[in-house]
Parts: C-alpha cells; sequence; structure tokens
C-alpha cells in the first residue's frame, strides 16, 4: 500500500505500508492511497513498481548495487501474465534478476518444516488476499489449492455485517481492530463487548456503538468454513503415502490470518488431524524468502 501526490501526473511516494494505512479514508486534495496487489496478485504495476524502489531504498540506501537481485514470494496458482507483469515491475524498479518462489514452499521454509525430506507436509498459508493450502516433499509443491480471501476479506465482511445489520459504517483499519479483538476476547469467558466508533446511517452523524463479540461467531466461522473447504479438497486429492505423513505430522497454519479464530478448531473438528500454528506466523513468507536468497 502507498501513498501518492498527484498519482495521474508526476506521482510522488508519500508514504508506504504501514505509514500509507493509517492514511486510508483520511486524504484530501491530491493525495490517493493505492494497493499494488488485490487478492494476493499484482493489480497495479505503477503503484508496485514504486513500492519495489522504496523498500529496495529503504534497505539498501545509497550501497545499493545497480542490478542487485532479489526473490518476491507469489501465489502457487499465480498466472504466468500474473508472475510476468510482477517481473516487470521489479526491472521498472531497478532490481536485476528476479526469482519468483511459491508463497506456501517460502511459508513452509520459513516455519522450519521438513520440505525437503521423504515425508508429506501440509500448509495452510493465511495471507491478507489469499489463502493457499499445499503439501509438499521433496523440496517441492505435490498439490496445492487456494481460495482468494484473507485478512481483508474478513476485515470487510465484519464492515459489512455491521452496515447491514446495524446500519453502522466502520472502516478497514477499525474492522481489523475488532478482529483482533475478537480474537484475544472472545474465549476469555466474560461477556465481551466491544466499543466501536463510527458513522451510524441513520443519524448520519460520528456515533460510539457497542455490541457483543459473540455476534460475530457467525462472520468468523464462515470465512474460516471457506478455508476447511479448501483443506478438505486437498487431503481428499493427497495420495495414501503422503496422507500417512500428514496424519502423523498434522496440519501447519502460517501467515497473518493463522490465528483467525475458530480457524485451527474448525479445521482439527472436520479432519480429524491435528492444528499446529507455526512459530512467528506472519513473518513466515519472509523468513523462507531470506533463506532462499542466502542459500
Amino acid at each position: 500500500m502507498c501513498c501518492f501526490e498527484n498519482f495521474d501526473r508526476v506521482p510522488r511516494l508519500l508514504a508506504a505500508g504501514t505509514a500509507a494505512q493509517a492514511m486510508v479514508g483520511r486524504t484530501s486534495g491530491g493525495l490517493a492511497v493505492r494497493r499494488a496487489l488485490s487478492r494476493g496478485v499484482l493489480q497495479d504495476i505503477d503503484t508496485a513498481t514504486h513500492l519495489l524502489r522504496y523498500a529496495v531504498n529503504r534497505a539498501f540506501g545509497r550501497k545499493r548495487m545497480v542490478g542487485s537481485g532479489a526473490v518476491i514470494g507469489v501465489p502457487a496458482d499465480a498466472t504466468s501474465a500474473e508472475r510476468g507483469a510482477l517481473s516487470t515491475a521489479a526491472r521498472d524498479a531497478g532490481l536485476g534478476a528476479v526469482r519468483l518462489v511459491s508463497e506456501p514452499f517460502a511459508a513452509a521454509v520459513g516455519a522450519g518444516l521438513p520440505v525437503f525430506q521423504a515425508s508429506g507436509t501440509m500448509i495452510v498459508e493465511c495471507g491478507a488476499g489469499t489463502t493457499e493450502v499445499a503439501v509438499l516433499s521433496l523440496g517441492g509443491i505435490c498439490l496445492t489449492r487456494s481460495v482468494r480471501v484473507g485478512g481483508v476479506a474478513l476485515n470487510q465482511a465484519i464492515a459489512d455485517h455491521l452496515r447491514f445489520r446495524h446500519k453502522f459504517l466502520i472502516g478497514e483499519h477499525v474492522a481489523d481492530q475488532i478482529k483482533q479483538e475478537y480474537g484475544k476476547r472472545r474465549n476469555t469467558g466474560l461477556e465481551a463487548v466491544a466499543e466501536i466508533k463510527g458513522r451510524s446511517l441513520v443519524s448520519m452523524a460520528p456515533a460510539l456503538f457497542r455490541i457483543p463479540l459473540v455476534e460475530f461467531d457467525g462472520v468468523m466461522e464462515k470465512h474460516a468454513g471457506q478455508i476447511v473447504d479448501v483443506v478438505r479438497t486437498v487431503l481428499n486429492m493427497t495420495p495414501p503415502e503422503l496422507s500417512e505423513d500428514i496424519h502423523a505430522h498434522g496440519v501447519v497454519l502460517t501467515g497473518g490470518g493463522a490465528a483467525t479464530p475458530c480457524l485451527k478448531d474448525m479445521i482439527e473438528a472436520e479432519t480429524g488431524l491435528p492444528v499446529i500454528i507455526a512459530e512467528y506466523s506472519e513473518r513466515c513468507v519472509a523468513r523462507g524468502l531470506q533463506h532462499v536468497l542466502l542459500n
């Protein structure tokens, strides 16, 4: 995510990443917040180019060598056109040789899983735009399926629930806060209530709305159910030898959405397999890409 000034004429990057996210819905004049990715794949080459150039300059500063190589994660089911667009953006940003690595594989490496051994491993990589389920063995992906839903889609589902059921309008940042609060407080044994600031569509004025977190149970379960369906599909396609390994080792969740409420419990209930949330799950892809780059 990036915030630009005069993007349609002579674009000037003002902020990127977390700093740009804080500007969503708050821009004025010639400012515009743009996303390089949508549902896990590239949708805006110009924004991606500026974001990559910004990231490289932040990482290396003036010491950066011209034509520095890079490793970039992509969804396992990304099309050749989507992969080509990302390579183009990287070249336009001044990068040299670019290697594209499937994100489920990078996540498995970053989680420390034995992906290079003759043993099957199942991973569910829960990203912001897409969730990918993969079975890996002997250094490669044997099976993979994905669903283009992730943390961003869950935030939107939370916002839609409040809008259509309670006529209350919130932004993406508040929806994400509700999601985080739900995960921390829903199962504390208390009658947890969230206090939400937004705009009433009845009075059309700013307002404070109090809502029991239990009301979001259905939203969370519907979101997790889409992922569970993909897990079941992959398990049904898995050869017996790999199924034996998965039964012994279980399923590993990675990504920022790995801790999505009820996801772990629903997979365990539907498959009968143990489910483990990887340590530092939100960083597994980045750590895996670092390992690939350095080895």
